[in-house]
C-alpha cells in the first residue's frame, strides 16, 4: 500500500493530497453531484423541446435524437486534447467555471430553437460545456486524494455522480408539470424549466469558482502527440485482455447513450400516445429513467464486490452477460410506462452499470504504467466510436423499426463481447485482483 503523508488533511476515510483542504474536497463533492446530474438532464429536455417547441413528428424523433448525440460526441472528441492542455495552462478552477457557464448557455438557448439546425447548434454549445466539465472533474478527482485512499475517493465521487443523476432528474423533470399546472402552456413551461437548469449551472460555476483550489498544478503531464498515442494504444492491444477492454468500451459507453437518450424519449412518447399531456408525459418518462438509474446506483456495491473477488475477465463476462440480458429484454417491452415491464427497466439499469464498471476495471488492471495514457486513450476512443455508432444506428432503428430497436442492437453487441470474454478467459485469463502487475485502480 502506498505511503500516507499524515501531515495533510483527512476527509472522512480519504487522505487528501498536501495543499488540499476539506473545503476543496467538499466543493468537489458538490461539483460531482451537479456535473453529471445537470448534464444528463438533456435526455429529459430534448424530447420535451422536440414535442412542445419544434413539434417534430414522433416517427422522426429517434433519428433527430441520434444525430444530436452524434454531434455531442464529435464535439467531445475534438475537445478532449484542448481541455487537457488548458487545464494545465489555466488551472482546474477556471476551466470548471467556463465549462458550467457553457453548459448553462446551451440549456438557456435550447428551448429557443426554431429549427433542428438551431437545436443542433445549441447542443454543440452544451457539448463544449460537458466536455470541459467532465474533463476537469476527472482531473480533480485524480489531484485531490493521496494514492493510498484514491479508490475510496473515486467510489465516493461515483456515488455523488449517481445521486446527482437520480435526484436532479426527479426534481427538474417534474418542473414542466408544475408550470403547466400553474397555467403556462407547454412551450413556456419547457422554457422556464430550462432557464432554471441554466441557473443551476451558473450557481455551480460560482461555487466551484470559490471552493476549488486555485492556481495551476505544479505537476504537468507530458502529453504525447496524437499519432504516438494511437500507435501505442494499438500496440498494447496485442494483449488480448486490453483488446477485450477496448471492445467492451465500445458498447459499454454506447449502453449509457441508448439508456439516457432513447429510454426517456420512448417513455415520453408512450405517455403522449396514452393521452397524457406533454408535461405529465415528460414527468413519467423522467421517472422511468430515474428508476433505471436508481437500480444502477444500488447495484454498484454488488458489481464492485464481483470485480474484487473474481478474475477481471471472468467478472467482465458476467457484466456483459447481465448487460446483454438487460438490453435484449427491452425487446419484450411494448410500453415502458406499464408496471408489468418495471422489472425489465430495473434489469436494464443493472446491465448498463455492470458493463460500464466491468470494462473500466479490466482496462485499469491491464494498462501498463509506461503506456497507461495511451491505453486509456485507446479505451476512451473506442468508447467514443461506440457512442457515434449506437446513436446514429440506434436513432434510425427507433424510427424505422421499433422504439425497442436501439436496445436490441446494444444487447446483441453486448452478447458478442460476452462471447469474446469467455474466449479470452479460456485462452489468456490474466491475474487475479490484488496480484502483482502494472495496472491501476479504475477511475
Amino acid at each position: 500500500m502506498a505511503a500516507v503523508d499524515t501531515s495533510a488533511q483527512k476527509f472522512g476515510p480519504i487522505w487528501l493530497a498536501p495543499g488540499i483542504s476539506k473545503a476543496n474536497m467538499w466543493t468537489l463533492m458538490y461539483a460531482a453531484f451537479f456535473t453529471i446530474g445537470l448534464l444528463t438532464f438533456v435526455g429529459v429536455g430534448t424530447p420535451y423541446v422536440m414535442n412542445a417547441v419544434l413539434q417534430i413528428p414522433p416517427e422522426e424523433q429517434g433519428t433527430v435524437s441520434g444525430n444530436l448525440v452524434f454531434w455531442t460526441e464529435i464535439t467531445s472528441i475534438l475537445m478532449f486534447g484542448p481541455v487537457g492542455v488548458m487545464v494545465d495552462r489555466f488551472g482546474r478552477k477556471a476551466l470548471y467555471v467556463v465549462g458550467f457557464l457553457l453548459m448553462g448557455a446551451g440549456y438557456a438557448l435550447y428551448p429557443l430553437a426554431g429549427s433542428v439546425t438551431e437545436l443542433t447548434l445549441f447542443r454543440i454549445i452544451y457539448a463544449l460545456g460537458i466536455a470541459t466539465c467532465t474533463g476537469v472533474l476527472a482531473t480533480v478527482v485524480t489531484d485531490y486524494p493521496q494514492e493510498a485512499t484514491r479508490g475510496k475517493a473515486v467510489a465516493i465521487v461515483g456515488m455523488m455522480n449517481g445521486l446527482g443523476v437520480a435526484i436532479l432528474n426527479i426534481v427538474l423533470g417534474s418542473l414542466p408539470k408544475r408550470f403547466s399546472d400553474a397555467g403556462l402552456d407547454d412551450a413556456t413551461a419547457g422554457e422556464y424549466t430550462h432557464f432554471i437548469v441554466a441557473g443551476l449551472c451558473v450557481l455551480t460555476a460560482i461555487v466551484v469558482g470559490i471552493g476549488l483550489k486555485g492556481g495551476r498544478s505544479p505537476q504537468h503531464d507530458e502529453r504525447q502527440p496524437a499519432k504516438v498515442i494511437v500507435r501505442e494504444a494499438l500496440k498494447a492491444a496485442t494483449n488480448p485482455r486490453i483488446a477485450l477492454s477496448y471492445g467492451a468500451a465500445f458498447i459499454a459507453r454506447g449502453d449509457l447513450v441508448i439508456l439516457g437518450t432513447f429510454l426517456t424519449l420512448w417513455a415520453t412518447n408512450a405517455g403522449v400516445s396514452a393521452g397524457l399531456d406533454l408535461p405529465e408525459a415528460s414527468k413519467a418518462g423522467t421517472r422511468i429513467f430515474v428508476i433505471a438509474q436508481s437500480a444502477a446506483l444500488l447495484w454498484i456495491g454488488a458489481v464492485v464486490f464481483l470485480l474484487d473477488k473474481l478474475n477481471r475477465v471472468t467478472a467482465l463476462a458476467w457484466c456483459m452477460g447481465l448487460a446483454s440480458i438487460g438490453y435484449l429484454g427491452m425487446g419484450f417491452v411494448t410500453n415502458p410506462l406499464e408496471a408489468i415491464d418495471l422489472p425489465l427497466i430495473i434489469l436494464l439499469g443493472i446491465g448498463q452499470i455492470s458493463a460500464f464498471l466491468g470494462s473500466q476495471a479490466l482496462v485499469g488492471q491491464e494498462a501498463p504504467v509506461q503506456q497507461r495514457g495511451a491505453v486509456i486513450g485507446g479505451f476512451n476512443t473506442s468508447g467514443a466510436v461506440g457512442i457515434l455508432f449506437c446513436s446514429v444506428v440506434g436513432g434510425y432503428l427507433f424510427d424505422a423499426v421499433s422504439p425497442a430497436g436501439p436496445f436490441v442492437l446494444v444487447g446483441a453487441i453486448n452478447f458478442v463481447v460476452f462471447i469474446a470474454a469467455l474466449y479470452v478467459r479460456a485462452k489468456a485469463p490474466g491475474r487475479m485482483p490484488g496480484e502483482g502487475g502494472g495496472g491501476v485502480a479504475f477511475h
